[in-house]
């Protein structure tokens, strides 16, 4: 198992009007969002800052016909092994293997308890492969995979032995049970908890936003709704759950007021 194995690598909404999302998600972390070029196919790529942070796509091309939602995806050594392991563990196989031409091979895959996320096996590139979508000290990229999970501890073992994560810090949220933050090569990436309000199990994306409150005004202003938050968390950030207008849920984290 490589680093690269269970690293976080893009993000992807499926969206029941692509351009309605594009203007939402423009105008909140000031994304650039242009059409991929593929034939056929409205598939669009959101950028910041010279990175490609996370694509779109209507939800008629997303299998199983689900709501609008956010996929998060893994990079992986091999595509078509991650998936029959994931299939032997007890999880689903919605989408198998395929190529994605001149950016590797993926998969759209369920854990045991339903959460689905995606798997790519990056061709080689300039930069280290895995994307630059990912990335905790920069802004309007992800900085934070939340999984909210019927199963918490059987989640974490699935997990644990596909990507090889490790258990970090835990906090007891009382009612709520415990908060366990997981961590891939030393590194804390995200979270996993009980579902809490979340009807199904699910992974919830963070972006990182410089000014939470500024944030939460431009998600509501634009014909989002607010969940929950702001909310002050371990390290001195704060994060806001929201749900964007066609009804995906995500997440932004960041300093409270503009730095």
């Amino acid at each position: 198992m490589t680093d690269m194995q269970g690293t976080p690598c893009w993000y992807e909404l499926g969206t029941s009007d692509p351009d309605g999302g594009q203007r939402f998600y423009e105008a909140l972390l000031g994304w650039s969002v242009s059409d991929a070029g593929m034939e056929g196919f409205d598939y669009r790529l959101a950028s910041h800052g010279g990175d490609l942070v996370a694509g779109m796509m209507p939800l008629a091309e997303q299998t199983g016909a689900p709501p609008p939602n956010w996929t998060i995806y893994f990079a992986v050594d091999d595509c078509d092994a991650s998936a029959a392991a994931v299939e032997k563990a007890g999880g689903k196989v919605y989408l198998p293997p395929a190529d994605i031409p001149g950016t590797g091979r993926f998969a759209v895959l369920a854990d045991p308890q339903g959460a689905v996320f995606g798997v790519l096996q990056p061709l080689p590139m300039e930069g280290g492969g895995a994307g630059n979508a990912f990335d905790q000290k920069k802004e309007s990229h992800g900085n934070w995979n939340e999984l909210m999970s019927s199963d918490p501890e059987a989640g974490f073992a699935f997990y644990a032995g596909l990507f090889g994560w490790t258990k970090s810090t835990s906090v007891d949220m009382g009612e709520m049970g415990t908060y366990q933050v997981f961590a891939h090569n030393g590194t804390d990436i995200g979270g996993m908890m009980g579902l809490g309000n979340a009807p199904v199990s699910c992974w919830l994306p963070y972006f990182g936003t410089n000014g939470v409150d500024a944030a939460i005004g431009r998600i509501t202003g634009n014909g989002g709704t607010l969940i929950h938050g702001p909310q002050a968390v371990p390290g001195g950030a704060f994060v806001a759950v929201a749900r964007d207008p066609q009804g995906a849920h995500f997440a932004v984290v960041g300093p409270k007021d503009v730095a």
